[in-house]
């Protein structure tokens, strides 16, 4: 992607939410999230038990976003100015052999029950459709996070037990939309 589309890229607006590309100034709130234990109670490989773990994934989000054009972005309430509401967005990554995009979304717990994070899945989903078609978009959920289900399904991926893989804290059910293998009517993937 060049630079233009950098700049096009780096905030996403729906009727409620502003997604913006993380800037160095919102490492306290990576860190001040992934320090929370029921944010990352279902995925406790995430937790960052120092600022400087979250500086250094500001850096590696960053570096991603340098790379690439897109990636994760700050999701901050349009109807209120206080701190962010959490992190959505995408990478890339490699699942069974395909360049994919991982959907990741992480709020706070303050923010949780009033449709955030499906509003900001479902926008990543959407925004990925439209300018990296050629890549299938995954959603990674342990199979007793019921809200992360929901908020898959409902930000529009299919849930497809044939992708299932065993992640750093256990088992991955996997959400997708655009998995090449959709294409084909009657056409069953798994071995």
């Amino acid at each position: 992607m060049g630079h233009a589309d950098l700049i096009d890229n780096e905030e996403v607006r729906t009727p409620r939410l502003s997604l913006r590309r993380p800037t160095d100034a919102d490492i306290d709130t990576i860190y001040r999230i992934h320090s929370d234990p029921r944010a990352y109670a279902h995925n406790p490989a995430d937790a960052l038990a120092t600022r400087a773990e979250a500086e250094e994934r500001y850096r590696r989000w960053n570096e991603h976003w340098n790379q690439h054009g897109f990636g994760y972005w700050t999701v901050h309430s349009q109807l209120r100015t206080h701190q962010p509401l959490g992190f959505c967005g995408i990478k890339l990554m490699q699942l069974h052999g395909r360049t994919i995009l991982n959907l990741f979304y992480r709020l706070d717990p303050l923010a949780w029950g009033n449709g955030v994070a499906t509003e900001a899945a479902t926008t990543v989903v959407n925004w990925a459709a439209a300018h990296l078609p050629d890549h299938p978009v995954i959603a990674r959920v342990r199979p007793d996070n019921a809200a992360s289900l929901k908020v898959a399904a409902r930000a529009g991926l299919r849930r497809a037990p044939h992708l299932d893989t065993d992640g750093e804290d256990g088992l991955d059910w996997i959400f997708t939309s655009n998995w090449p293998d959709d294409a084909e009517p009657g056409h069953d993937p798994r071995p």
